[in-house]
């Protein structure tokens, strides 16, 4: 059966959307190759039932690999694909954007904190 997307936007969302595959794959952007600990630590709202979900949707569509180490205990280790690597300047995007929609609920006079800033998780990267 033929797939139909009114724009372009609809496929993207289907393989990006939810709550946590943007969250994945900014936090592989970001830090390149991540074990399934980290991220857990990375994301401490997530199960463990849906990150293992989430990876593999992403793994299935092609915009990470998984990467098994022959060792015990086992090692399992994720990076973006190239593919998953073109996604870069809107995982940006998405980050930035949301830093100023942060201070605008700020300056509305909303309770809202933001742990940490795209720019932050940059520097700490190169240092």
């Amino acid at each position: 059966m033929q797939k139909i997307y009114n724009i372009g936007v609809e496929a993207t969302l289907e393989v990006i959307g939810g709550k946590w595959k943007p969250v994945i794959l900014c936090h592989l952007n970001h830090h390149g190759k991540i074990r399934t600990n980290e991220f857990r630590r990375l994301i401490p709202g997530i199960s463990q039932k849906m990150l293992t979900s989430q990876l593999r949707e992403l793994e299935q569509a092609g915009l990470i690999n998984r990467k098994v180490f022959n060792q015990v205990p086992p090692k399992v280790e994720y990076s973006l694909t190239p593919y998953g690597q073109e996604m870069e300047p809107i995982l940006n995007m998405l980050c930035t954007w949301g830093e100023k929609h942060v201070e605008v609920l700020q300056d509305k006079g909303e309770d809202v904190i933001l742990k940490q800033r795209d720019d932050d998780i940059a520097m700490q990267q190169t240092s």
